[in-house]
Protein backbone atom coordinates (compact mmCIF):
# COMPACT_ATOMS: atom_id res chain seq x y z
CA UNK A 1 0.00 0.00 0.00
CA UNK A 2 3.05 2.46 -0.16
CA UNK A 3 2.91 2.54 3.64
CA UNK A 4 6.99 2.09 4.47
CA UNK A 5 7.78 0.71 8.19
CA UNK A 6 7.43 2.71 10.97
CA UNK A 7 5.19 4.85 9.32
CA UNK A 8 1.96 3.95 11.14
CA UNK A 9 1.93 6.17 14.16
CA UNK A 10 1.19 9.90 13.14
CA UNK A 11 -1.36 8.45 10.66
CA UNK A 12 -3.49 6.34 13.39
CA UNK A 13 -7.18 6.52 13.43
CA UNK A 14 -8.27 4.92 16.86
CA UNK A 15 -11.19 3.19 16.74
CA UNK A 16 -12.50 3.67 20.89
CA UNK A 17 -12.83 7.33 19.89
CA UNK A 18 -15.58 6.19 17.68
CA UNK A 19 -17.31 3.67 18.99
CA UNK A 20 -20.41 4.60 19.72
CA UNK A 21 -19.76 8.74 18.53
CA UNK A 22 -23.12 10.32 17.48
CA UNK A 23 -22.24 11.95 13.94
CA UNK A 24 -24.90 13.70 12.05
CA UNK A 25 -24.00 12.98 8.31
CA UNK A 26 -25.36 15.54 5.14
CA UNK A 27 -25.02 13.84 1.77
CA UNK A 28 -24.87 10.28 2.43
CA UNK A 29 -26.30 9.10 -0.65
CA UNK A 30 -23.40 10.88 -2.49
CA UNK A 31 -19.81 9.62 -3.79
CA UNK A 32 -18.02 10.33 -0.70
CA UNK A 33 -20.65 10.56 1.52
CA UNK A 34 -21.50 6.87 1.11
CA UNK A 35 -17.87 6.15 1.45
CA UNK A 36 -17.75 8.10 4.75
CA UNK A 37 -20.51 6.64 5.98
CA UNK A 38 -18.80 2.87 5.58
CA UNK A 39 -15.81 4.22 6.92
CA UNK A 40 -17.95 5.48 10.45
CA UNK A 41 -19.99 2.19 10.01
CA UNK A 42 -16.39 -0.08 10.28
CA UNK A 43 -15.35 1.87 13.95
CA UNK A 44 -18.85 1.83 14.99
CA UNK A 45 -20.09 5.58 15.10
CA UNK A 46 -23.50 6.00 15.55
CA UNK A 47 -24.57 7.92 12.63
CA UNK A 48 -27.38 10.09 11.79
CA UNK A 49 -27.73 10.61 7.40
CA UNK A 50 -29.49 13.65 5.87
CA UNK A 51 -29.65 13.56 2.07
CA UNK A 52 -31.85 13.92 -0.74
CA UNK A 53 -32.52 10.68 -2.62
CA UNK A 54 -29.39 9.19 -4.55
CA UNK A 55 -28.13 11.27 -7.04
CA UNK A 56 -27.77 8.53 -9.78
CA UNK A 57 -29.05 4.76 -10.62
CA UNK A 58 -26.74 2.60 -10.01
CA UNK A 59 -25.90 4.56 -6.80
CA UNK A 60 -22.52 4.62 -4.41
CA UNK A 61 -25.33 4.59 -1.34
CA UNK A 62 -27.72 1.04 -2.71
CA UNK A 63 -24.13 -0.64 -3.96
CA UNK A 64 -21.97 0.42 -0.91
CA UNK A 65 -24.42 -1.13 1.63
CA UNK A 66 -24.77 2.43 3.39
CA UNK A 67 -28.88 1.97 4.12
CA UNK A 68 -27.63 -0.73 6.73
CA UNK A 69 -24.58 1.63 8.19
CA UNK A 70 -26.99 4.44 9.83
CA UNK A 71 -30.01 5.71 10.28
CA UNK A 72 -30.79 6.95 6.76
CA UNK A 73 -32.66 9.96 6.81
CA UNK A 74 -33.80 12.24 3.67
CA UNK A 75 -34.71 15.69 3.06
CA UNK A 76 -33.31 18.85 1.67
CA UNK A 77 -30.79 21.30 2.97
CA UNK A 78 -32.61 23.92 2.10
CA UNK A 79 -35.37 22.97 3.42
CA UNK A 80 -34.92 24.74 6.81
CA UNK A 81 -37.42 23.42 8.99
CA UNK A 82 -36.88 20.04 8.26
CA UNK A 83 -32.73 20.09 8.45
CA UNK A 84 -33.40 21.70 12.19
CA UNK A 85 -35.67 18.85 13.41
CA UNK A 86 -33.22 16.12 12.04
CA UNK A 87 -30.03 17.91 13.72
CA UNK A 88 -32.13 18.56 16.94
CA UNK A 89 -33.46 14.86 16.81
CA UNK A 90 -29.93 13.40 15.98
CA UNK A 91 -28.07 15.28 18.97
CA UNK A 92 -24.99 14.92 17.53
CA UNK A 93 -21.25 15.57 19.08
CA UNK A 94 -19.63 15.83 15.23
CA UNK A 95 -21.55 16.90 11.86
CA UNK A 96 -19.67 16.06 8.51
CA UNK A 97 -21.37 18.41 5.78
CA UNK A 98 -21.32 16.76 2.67
CA UNK A 99 -24.16 17.76 0.74
CA UNK A 100 -23.32 19.76 -1.96
CA UNK A 101 -24.12 20.63 -6.36
CA UNK A 102 -20.78 18.70 -6.87
CA UNK A 103 -20.36 18.77 -10.47
CA UNK A 104 -18.89 22.12 -12.44
CA UNK A 105 -20.36 21.47 -15.57
CA UNK A 106 -24.26 21.25 -13.87
CA UNK A 107 -23.36 24.82 -12.01
CA UNK A 108 -22.97 26.22 -15.73
CA UNK A 109 -25.93 24.70 -16.53
CA UNK A 110 -28.20 25.94 -13.34
CA UNK A 111 -26.31 28.43 -11.40
CA UNK A 112 -29.74 29.18 -9.39
CA UNK A 113 -29.51 25.71 -7.99
CA UNK A 114 -26.32 25.62 -7.45
CA UNK A 115 -25.56 28.85 -5.70
CA UNK A 116 -28.50 27.67 -3.61
CA UNK A 117 -27.33 24.22 -2.19
CA UNK A 118 -23.83 24.83 -1.57
CA UNK A 119 -24.77 28.77 -0.14
CA UNK A 120 -27.75 28.77 1.13
CA UNK A 121 -27.77 24.81 2.43
CA UNK A 122 -24.83 25.55 4.19
CA UNK A 123 -26.00 28.83 5.92
CA UNK A 124 -29.48 26.58 6.98
CA UNK A 125 -26.95 24.18 8.43
CA UNK A 126 -24.74 25.48 10.77
CA UNK A 127 -28.19 27.80 11.41
CA UNK A 128 -29.22 24.91 12.53
CA UNK A 129 -26.14 23.91 14.84
CA UNK A 130 -26.79 27.10 17.03
CA UNK A 131 -29.66 25.37 18.25
CA UNK A 132 -27.65 21.74 19.40
CA UNK A 133 -25.84 22.14 22.39
CA UNK A 134 -24.63 18.82 21.88
CA UNK A 135 -22.22 19.92 18.49
CA UNK A 136 -19.03 20.02 19.04
CA UNK A 137 -17.78 20.38 15.98
CA UNK A 138 -18.81 20.77 12.16
CA UNK A 139 -16.44 19.70 9.20
CA UNK A 140 -17.47 21.62 5.89
CA UNK A 141 -16.65 20.00 3.10
CA UNK A 142 -15.81 22.42 0.36
CA UNK A 143 -12.93 21.59 -2.66
CA UNK A 144 -10.04 22.60 -3.90
CA UNK A 145 -11.60 24.80 -6.78
CA UNK A 146 -12.62 27.18 -3.73
CA UNK A 147 -9.24 29.34 -4.37
CA UNK A 148 -8.82 31.83 -7.06
CA UNK A 149 -7.24 30.03 -9.07
CA UNK A 150 -4.55 31.43 -11.10
CA UNK A 151 -2.80 29.05 -12.96
CA UNK A 152 -0.06 28.30 -10.77
CA UNK A 153 3.03 26.26 -10.82
CA UNK A 154 3.22 26.28 -6.76
CA UNK A 155 -0.04 24.64 -4.24
CA UNK A 156 -2.29 26.68 -2.91
CA UNK A 157 -2.61 26.76 0.79
CA UNK A 158 -5.32 28.03 3.40
CA UNK A 159 -4.37 31.46 3.51
CA UNK A 160 -4.22 31.88 -0.32
CA UNK A 161 -7.57 33.80 -2.05
CA UNK A 162 -10.87 32.33 -2.57
CA UNK A 163 -12.63 32.66 -5.13
CA UNK A 164 -13.88 30.72 -8.70
CA UNK A 165 -14.77 32.15 -11.83
CA UNK A 166 -17.15 28.77 -12.51
CA UNK A 167 -20.53 29.09 -10.28
CA UNK A 168 -19.62 25.89 -8.85
CA UNK A 169 -16.56 27.14 -7.59
CA UNK A 170 -17.50 30.35 -6.71
CA UNK A 171 -20.41 28.76 -4.52
CA UNK A 172 -17.82 26.77 -2.64
CA UNK A 173 -15.52 29.93 -2.16
CA UNK A 174 -19.16 31.43 -0.75
CA UNK A 175 -19.65 28.38 1.21
CA UNK A 176 -16.14 28.88 2.94
CA UNK A 177 -17.41 32.73 3.53
CA UNK A 178 -20.42 31.55 5.32
CA UNK A 179 -18.77 29.19 7.34
CA UNK A 180 -15.99 31.52 8.70
CA UNK A 181 -18.90 33.90 9.37
CA UNK A 182 -20.86 31.59 11.29
CA UNK A 183 -18.08 30.57 13.58
CA UNK A 184 -17.03 34.25 14.01
CA UNK A 185 -20.43 35.29 15.08
CA UNK A 186 -22.23 33.02 16.97
CA UNK A 187 -20.62 29.01 17.14
CA UNK A 188 -16.91 30.23 18.44
CA UNK A 189 -18.11 31.56 21.60
CA UNK A 190 -20.74 28.28 21.93
CA UNK A 191 -17.60 26.74 22.04
CA UNK A 192 -18.76 24.60 18.76
CA UNK A 193 -15.60 24.62 16.31
CA UNK A 194 -16.18 24.95 12.93
CA UNK A 195 -13.25 23.49 10.09
CA UNK A 196 -13.25 23.64 6.07
CA UNK A 197 -11.27 21.01 3.98
CA UNK A 198 -10.74 21.31 0.87
CA UNK A 199 -10.00 18.04 -0.92
CA UNK A 200 -7.90 17.26 -4.40
CA UNK A 201 -9.71 15.44 -6.93
CA UNK A 202 -11.02 12.28 -5.50
CA UNK A 203 -11.49 9.18 -7.23
CA UNK A 204 -12.60 5.56 -6.34
CA UNK A 205 -15.71 3.03 -7.04
CA UNK A 206 -18.94 4.25 -6.61
CA UNK A 207 -19.21 7.32 -8.51
CA UNK A 208 -21.62 7.59 -11.57
CA UNK A 209 -21.90 11.19 -11.88
CA UNK A 210 -22.41 12.34 -15.62
CA UNK A 211 -19.22 14.37 -16.82
CA UNK A 212 -16.87 13.18 -14.57
CA UNK A 213 -13.93 11.53 -15.79
CA UNK A 214 -13.86 8.29 -14.01
CA UNK A 215 -17.28 7.36 -14.35
CA UNK A 216 -17.21 8.51 -17.91
CA UNK A 217 -14.24 6.02 -18.15
CA UNK A 218 -15.82 3.35 -17.00
CA UNK A 219 -19.10 3.45 -18.92
CA UNK A 220 -17.06 3.73 -22.15
CA UNK A 221 -15.07 1.16 -21.67
CA UNK A 222 -17.06 -1.40 -20.49
CA UNK A 223 -19.33 -0.98 -23.39
CA UNK A 224 -16.31 -0.68 -26.15
CA UNK A 225 -16.52 2.74 -27.09
CA UNK A 226 -13.45 5.25 -27.18
CA UNK A 227 -13.96 7.69 -24.54
CA UNK A 228 -14.01 11.04 -25.56
CA UNK A 229 -11.21 13.84 -23.27
CA UNK A 230 -12.20 17.72 -23.40
CA UNK A 231 -8.73 18.48 -21.53
CA UNK A 232 -6.39 15.27 -21.50
CA UNK A 233 -3.50 18.32 -21.01
CA UNK A 234 -5.57 19.63 -17.43
CA UNK A 235 -3.21 18.41 -14.60
CA UNK A 236 -5.17 17.59 -10.69
CA UNK A 237 -4.08 16.26 -7.55
CA UNK A 238 -5.43 12.96 -8.04
CA UNK A 239 -6.31 10.69 -4.41
CA UNK A 240 -8.08 7.93 -3.98
CA UNK A 241 -11.93 8.99 -1.97
CA UNK A 242 -10.23 7.36 1.36
CA UNK A 243 -7.52 9.67 1.61
CA UNK A 244 -9.32 13.00 2.43
CA UNK A 245 -12.16 10.78 4.41
CA UNK A 246 -9.15 9.94 6.89
CA UNK A 247 -7.82 13.04 6.99
CA UNK A 248 -11.98 14.40 8.08
CA UNK A 249 -11.70 11.79 10.97
CA UNK A 250 -7.86 12.16 11.78
CA UNK A 251 -9.32 16.28 12.42
CA UNK A 252 -12.42 15.45 14.27
CA UNK A 253 -10.55 13.38 16.86
CA UNK A 254 -7.85 15.67 17.44
CA UNK A 255 -10.50 18.52 17.87
CA UNK A 256 -12.03 16.82 20.04
CA UNK A 257 -9.20 16.11 22.41
CA UNK A 258 -9.11 19.52 22.69
CA UNK A 259 -6.05 20.29 20.77
CA UNK A 260 -5.56 23.21 18.60
CA UNK A 261 -6.95 23.04 15.19
CA UNK A 262 -6.70 25.25 12.09
CA UNK A 263 -9.58 27.18 10.59
CA UNK A 264 -9.30 25.06 7.40
CA UNK A 265 -7.54 21.97 5.57
CA UNK A 266 -6.34 21.11 2.18
CA UNK A 267 -5.59 17.38 1.34
CA UNK A 268 -4.10 16.82 -1.52
CA UNK A 269 -2.05 13.78 -2.63
CA UNK A 270 1.04 16.24 -3.43
CA UNK A 271 3.69 16.19 -6.13
CA UNK A 272 3.55 12.24 -6.63
CA UNK A 273 -0.23 12.73 -7.43
CA UNK A 274 -0.70 15.90 -9.27
CA UNK A 275 -0.79 14.14 -12.78
CA UNK A 276 -2.61 15.36 -16.34
CA UNK A 277 -6.02 13.73 -17.46
CA UNK A 278 -3.86 11.60 -19.81
CA UNK A 279 -1.54 9.90 -17.38
CA UNK A 280 -4.56 9.29 -15.62
CA UNK A 281 -6.68 7.31 -17.97
CA UNK A 282 -3.79 5.42 -19.04
CA UNK A 283 -3.12 4.17 -15.78
CA UNK A 284 -6.83 3.15 -15.56
CA UNK A 285 -6.88 1.79 -18.80
CA UNK A 286 -4.10 -0.02 -17.87
CA UNK A 287 -6.21 -1.64 -14.72
CA UNK A 288 -8.86 -2.44 -17.04
CA UNK A 289 -7.66 -4.55 -19.42
CA UNK A 290 -9.02 -5.32 -22.45
CA UNK A 291 -8.93 -2.79 -25.56
CA UNK A 292 -9.75 0.53 -23.15
CA UNK A 293 -9.49 3.53 -25.07
CA UNK A 294 -10.04 7.32 -25.06
CA UNK A 295 -9.25 10.22 -27.76
CA UNK A 296 -9.34 14.24 -27.23
CA UNK A 297 -12.61 15.83 -27.82
CA UNK A 298 -12.08 18.83 -29.51
CA UNK A 299 -15.45 20.26 -29.70
CA UNK A 300 -16.09 23.53 -27.96
CA UNK A 301 -16.54 22.89 -23.95
CA UNK A 302 -17.19 25.39 -21.10
CA UNK A 303 -14.04 27.03 -19.56
CA UNK A 304 -12.13 24.71 -17.00
CA UNK A 305 -8.62 25.62 -15.38
CA UNK A 306 -5.71 23.64 -16.57
CA UNK A 307 -3.44 23.24 -13.53
CA UNK A 308 -4.40 22.67 -9.86
CA UNK A 309 -2.05 22.32 -7.17
CA UNK A 310 -2.49 22.07 -4.01
CA UNK A 311 -0.06 22.58 -0.54
CA UNK A 312 -1.34 20.22 2.48
CA UNK A 313 1.51 21.14 4.47
CA UNK A 314 -0.73 22.22 7.71
CA UNK A 315 -2.54 19.10 7.19
CA UNK A 316 0.85 16.81 7.09
CA UNK A 317 2.48 18.87 10.13
CA UNK A 318 -0.58 19.52 12.26
CA UNK A 319 -2.81 16.48 11.82
CA UNK A 320 0.21 13.75 10.99
CA UNK A 321 -1.87 13.04 7.71
CA UNK A 322 0.00 12.06 4.38
CA UNK A 323 -1.43 9.95 1.65
CA UNK A 324 -1.11 6.17 1.65
CA UNK A 325 -1.96 4.60 -1.56
CA UNK A 326 0.56 5.80 -4.31
CA UNK A 327 -1.16 7.16 -7.61
CA UNK A 328 -0.53 4.14 -9.50
CA UNK A 329 -2.06 2.36 -6.97
CA UNK A 330 -5.10 4.93 -6.21
CA UNK A 331 -6.14 4.39 -9.90
CA UNK A 332 -5.99 0.01 -9.63
CA UNK A 333 -8.06 0.29 -6.52
CA UNK A 334 -10.66 2.43 -8.93
CA UNK A 335 -10.04 0.20 -11.53
CA UNK A 336 -10.71 -2.74 -10.11
CA UNK A 337 -13.76 -1.74 -8.58
CA UNK A 338 -15.50 -0.77 -11.75
CA UNK A 339 -14.27 -4.22 -13.13
CA UNK A 340 -15.68 -6.30 -10.16
CA UNK A 341 -19.26 -4.44 -10.66
CA UNK A 342 -19.16 -4.85 -14.29
CA UNK A 343 -18.69 -8.25 -13.47
CA UNK A 344 -21.78 -8.39 -11.25
CA UNK A 345 -20.09 -9.06 -7.93
CA UNK A 346 -21.38 -8.24 -4.72
CA UNK A 347 -19.96 -4.91 -4.62
CA UNK A 348 -20.94 -4.00 -0.97
CA UNK A 349 -18.61 -6.59 -0.06
CA UNK A 350 -15.52 -6.50 -2.20
CA UNK A 351 -16.14 -2.40 -1.53
CA UNK A 352 -15.88 -3.23 2.38
CA UNK A 353 -12.99 -5.52 1.64
CA UNK A 354 -11.05 -2.35 0.32
CA UNK A 355 -12.00 -0.32 3.13
CA UNK A 356 -10.90 -2.14 5.62
CA UNK A 357 -7.74 -3.22 3.66
CA UNK A 358 -7.15 0.59 3.80
CA UNK A 359 -8.35 1.01 7.47
CA UNK A 360 -6.16 -2.03 8.56
CA UNK A 361 -3.20 0.45 7.76
CA UNK A 362 -4.32 3.41 9.63
CA UNK A 363 -6.59 2.14 12.86
CA UNK A 364 -5.49 1.49 16.42
CA UNK A 365 -8.07 -1.17 17.36
CA UNK A 366 -9.26 -0.44 20.16
CA UNK A 367 -11.67 -2.52 20.37
CA UNK A 368 -11.49 -4.28 17.16
CA UNK A 369 -14.14 -4.04 14.77
CA UNK A 370 -17.20 -5.76 15.51
CA UNK A 371 -18.37 -7.04 12.69
CA UNK A 372 -21.71 -8.76 13.73
CA UNK A 373 -24.59 -5.92 14.50
CA UNK A 374 -28.71 -5.56 14.33
CA UNK A 375 -29.44 -2.61 12.39
CA UNK A 376 -31.64 -1.37 14.22
CA UNK A 377 -28.28 -0.78 16.59
CA UNK A 378 -26.09 0.86 13.76
CA UNK A 379 -27.03 4.44 14.46
CA UNK A 380 -28.04 4.48 18.27
CA UNK A 381 -31.20 2.46 17.56
CA UNK A 382 -33.06 4.74 15.40
CA UNK A 383 -34.07 4.55 12.00
CA UNK A 384 -35.39 7.68 9.77
CA UNK A 385 -38.24 7.34 7.99
CA UNK A 386 -37.66 8.52 4.24
CA UNK A 387 -39.65 11.94 3.58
Amino acid sequence: MGLGPGEVEDVVISSDFWLGRRVFLTGHTGFKGAWLALMLDRLNAAVTGYALDPPTTPSAFDLLGVRDALSDGRGDICDLAALDAALGAAEPEIVFHLAAQSLVRRGYADPPDTFRTNVLGTANLLDCVRRVQSVRLVVVVTTDKCYENREAETGYAEGDRLGGADPYSASKACAELVSASFRESFLAEAGTRVVTVRAGNVIGGGDFAVDRIIPDAFRAFASGDVLGVRNPDAVRPWQHVLEPLRGYLLLAERALSGAPVSDAYNFGPGPEGEHDVAALLGHLAAGWGGKAAWRHDRSPQPKETRLLRLDTTRAREELGWHPLLPFGEAVLWTAEWYRAFAERRDMAAFTREQADRYLGQCVRLVPPFREARPATMRAGGRRAARS
